[in-house]
């Protein structure tokens, strides 16, 4: 069982590490360069961004209920 938990671990790792690195900068491309951050706060992120973002917090949070869960069963 523990194996199988660390292998899960494992994926869930890889791609928390994909998802971050696929989503763009604050400042991409020249709006962020020229608005900076007035295009977050008038602007609402759209598209692939939106469900990297979202993506990633689920993974963020499975992150840690798994090093918990590990944590736990190790000790």
């Amino acid at each position: 069982m523990k194996l199988a938990l660390t292998i899960v671990y494992i994926i869930i790792c890889i791609g928390l590490i994909a998802t971050v690195l696929l989503q763009s900068g604050r400042s991409a491309g020249l709006s962020g360069a020229i608005a900076g951050g007035a295009q977050t706060l008038f602007g609402k992120k759209k598209g692939m961004d939106d469900l990297l973002g979202r993506i990633s917090t689920g993974l963020a949070i499975a992150f840690m209920v798994m090093a918990i869960i590990l944590t736990v069963l190790a000790g």
